[in-house]
């Protein structure tokens, strides 16, 4: 999961309601935080569209190791009637090393696929990131890695205890209504 946009939290500092004679209050200010909040760890994921089950899991490092750690979740996780297992990634250095390489020719099953640059929206783990950052850290404030990893943890046992299938493009409910051309006979009752 990316990089958390800037939220603003209130400031340090107080405010005068009452500064006395001939003074104005005071106004109460927002500091801005611009970095990660918190930046101790990386969060991995796994999706599966046809059913809508996801598989999360967080790491202190984003390295060749903890993706090798994770693929190997991702397996165990699956059942073994699966043929063909689908890796979409992106065009990230460590998902190209040699060992991920090897973990691909010891899995025979496992095909990876890398999206092109520049094209995260063809990839349908991108949305479903969305949904769990509104799930788990919209609007809460953490101050340890911990609580960061047990809100993932709470909002991906959510998502998977109302899971749906996923599917592609915009909801039903902002498709506009369908419209018939010239061609479409109106209803007509005969006498």
């Amino acid at each position: 999961m990316g990089p958390l946009s800037a939220r603003s939290h209130a400031g340090r500092e107080l405010v005068a309601i009452h500064p006395g004679q001939g003074k104005p209050a005071g106004r109460g200010k927002q500091e801005i935080d611009y970095q990660r909040r918190p930046t101790d760890g990386y969060v991995f994921g796994a999706f599966q569209p046809a059913t809508g089950e996801a598989l999360t899991a967080t790491y202190t490092s984003r390295s060749i190791k903890t993706f090798i750690d994770f693929l190997d979740k991702v397996e165990a996780a699956l059942p073994a009637s699966a043929e063909r297992v689908y890796a979409i990634l992106d065009n990230l250095a460590t998902h190209k090393a040699a060992d991920v390489l090897l973990f691909n020719l010891a899995h025979p099953r496992w095909e990876f696929v890398f999206q092109p640059t520049y094209a995260a929206y063809l990839n349908l783990i991108e949305p479903w990131w969305k949904i769990l950052k509104s799930l788990a850290l919209k609007g809460r404030q953490f101050l340890t890695w911990e609580a960061v990893e047990q809100a993932v943890v709470a909002a991906c046992a959510y998502w998977n205890a109302h899971r749906h299938p996923f599917v592609w493009g915009r909801r039903r409910r902002h498709r506009l209504p369908r419209k018939y051309g010239v061609a479409c006979m109106p209803k007509a009752t005969c006498i």
